[in-house]
């Protein structure tokens, strides 16, 4: 994943990546991301799927996550080691966000704006997508997200790992005042196969200059995450 978002950087138009604190390849990322000072670092906080750094016992899944007993204060701690494992490696930490967007959940939220306050990270994603197309359960999952992203925009996501040249052009004009739109570019990517993601050919439609060119046309300006210096309030 790392080197998609890096080759996204150079030839395309991705200005900021996220880091998986507790990922298997979390060294090789830091060590490509240290030679590439101009792609923005973020945490990917991660409450599923990976291990964790405190002991933490984490459901396999995202039902498992939202249907099982959340210890607020054991989440936290592993929220913390995650920010300070990516902070201890001397990288920048710009933004926040979460692996499939449970930081967005009430509890877990206010944790993630209390420890973004606590490091002095000015931005956390707060999904509100817009423009999207996706099946039912993919719509359904996302109107739950945008119930609590009240003062977010997002675009991309509803199609996450599966956008084309012709749909990023097509969200543009779902582009509300500041929008991030939230891409998945991949090389070689290994171990997630289950997701069933076109990570290379995302990663094409970022280096695609027609992207860039549409871009211009709407008058769009791309920046980074470090711009901001505050973030939403909790839910």
């Amino acid at each position: 994943m790392t080197e998609g978002a890096i080759r996204a950087h150079r030839d395309g138009i991705v200005t900021a990546c996220s880091v998986v604190a507790n990922g298997a390849a979390f060294d090789d990322a830091v060590d490509r991301l240290r030679d590439v000072p101009t792609l923005e670092v973020g945490v990917h906080l991660t409450l599923v799927e990976e291990r964790s750094l405190t002991g933490m016992r984490f459901p396999k899944s995202y039902a498992g996550f939202m249907l099982g007993r959340k210890d607020f204060a054991a989440i936290e701690r592993e929220l913390r080691a995650q920010i300070e494992r990516v902070l201890g490696t001397g990288l920048r930490v710009t933004h926040l966000n979460g692996h499939q967007h449970l930081h967005m959940w009430p509890g877990v939220f206010a944790i993630a704006t209390r420890l973004a306050n606590d490091y002095g990270i000015g931005y956390v994603r707060r999904v509100r997508d817009r423009g999207g197309k996706g099946g039912v359960v993919r719509r359904l999952s996302i109107a739950a997200l945008n119930a609590f992203g009240s003062g977010g925009s997002t675009i991309g996501v509803m199609e996450a790992g599966h956008l084309t040249v012709d749909r990023i052009i097509d969200l543009l004009s779902s582009v509300d005042g500041t929008t991030e739109l939230v891409t998945h570019p991949g090389i070689a990517v290994e171990g997630y196969s289950h997701w069933r993601y076109a990570w290379e050919a995302e990663t094409a439609a970022l280096c695609d200059r027609r992207v860039r060119q549409a871009i211009a046309d709407a008058g769009i300006e791309l920046v980074t995450p470090g711009r901001f210096t505050c973030h939403p309030e909790p839910p």
